[in-house]
């Protein structure tokens, strides 16, 4: 199977047709294997418009809000970002190619390791893992010019999230409101003003943790 192929196929048609056009993101969507991060008999699956399971009921996410979640991001490359919930480690691999600093957390041991391997064969030599609660944030690197959050909390972030989140920085996070389930950016302005945008429905699995989901 050419995975080249279905890669660009999938920048060209999901991404681009959609109207997304940060060369540095399409680029760097070309280049990272997306096939590698799903289970060995999902691979020739890896470049349709949908989400995939990737096991202990987790999922990686659409090509396309993978994209959006990148792009609404803003990132110029000289960002220290904080990933939560990285999963398989597809959103991590192109944060490796984007921005100058990953500080990535997945609490489940069996996706974090495997993750970090992956990662690591691909060299990504930016990216620092840590297995733990990811509601807490990762306090000792804070702060973090940008945070990407892939599992969905209620109506508001963790304040650990907002609170390590430097002035002018932003970040991306699926929240449930009254109105479903949607994709926010959250910029902060000062000590204790920040900014909310409702961006685009979406469908995450629940944050779980300390400061999220119970």
């Amino acid at each position: 199977m050419d995975y080249t192929l279905l890669r660009n196929k999938m920048v060209d048609e999901q991404i681009i047709g959609r109207g997304l056009n940060d060369p540095r993101i399409l680029e760097v969507m070309r280049q990272v294997p997306r096939h590698r991060f799903v289970a060995s008999g999902l691979a020739h699956q890896a470049y349709g418009d949908s989400a995939l399971p990737i096991g202990d009921a987790q999922t990686i996410s659409q090509p396309y809000i993978v994209a959006f979640m990148l792009s609404s991001l803003g990132l110029d490359g000289n960002e220290k970002v904080l990933e939560i919930g990285m999963g398989s480690g597809y959103l991590t691999a192109l944060l490796s190619g984007l921005v100058e600093k990953v500080y990535a957390i997945e609490r489940l041991r069996s996706l974090a390791i495997p993750a970090r391997q992956l990662l690591d064969d691909l060299g990504c030599r930016n990216v620092l893992v840590k297995i733990f609660d990811g509601t807490y944030g990762w306090p000792d690197a804070a702060p973090f010019a940008a945070v990407a959050v892939s599992a969905v909390a209620f109506e508001k972030p963790p304040q650990p999230f907002l609170e390590q989140l430097m002035i002018g920085g932003r970040m991306i996070i699926p929240l449930v409101t009254d109105k479903g389930q949607y994709l926010y950016r959250i910029t902060r302005h000062g000590e204790n003003e920040f900014q909310s945008e409702r961006l685009l429905a979406c469908s995450f699995v629940k944050l779980v943790g300390r400061h999220g989901v119970r």
